[in-house]
Order: C-alpha cells, then structure tokens, then sequence
C-alpha cells in the first residue's frame, strides 16, 4: 500500500474526524478509502448512464413489456 498526506483546512479536519468518529470507520483513511469507492462507483454508474442514454431507442415500456419480463422471471424461478 502507498502512503499519500493531504493537507486539510481546519474544519475539514475536524469533519473528518467527526465521521471517523461517528461514522464506525476505524481510522481516517479508512473513511478516504470510502469516500474514493463511492467516488469510482458514481463515475462508473454515470458512464452506464451516458451509454445507455447515447443507445438507440427500445420498444416502449408498456404494460405488456412489463407482463412479459414478469413473465420472465417467473419461468426462472420455475426451472
């Protein structure tokens, strides 16, 4: 693992050792760590976003689309 200091302004100082506190994290950079996760995850959510919002249009979803993925999984269950 690397090592990497930051340097924070006071009151972010004390926000983060107010979570680490209260948050269950064991230490700073445990609650970093987190914050860097969560991060990559909403950057890689976003990128599903945009490619799906770039796709081409589908069938609409209607009442019938719904039926047959019920449908679906139903069957998926069953076997």
């Amino acid at each position: 693992m690397t090592t990497m200091n930051i340097s924070l302004p006071d009151t972010l100082k004390l926000f983060v050792d107010e979570r680490v506190s209260f948050g269950g994290y064991g230490t700073s950079s445990e609650y970093i760590r987190e914050l860097i996760r969560r991060d990559q995850e909403r950057e890689r959510l976003r990128g599903l976003l945009l490619d799906g919002a770039a796709s081409p249009a589908a069938a609409p979803a209607d009442a019938a689309y719904f039926e047959r993925l019920r449908e679906r999984v139903r069957q998926r269950k069953a076997g």
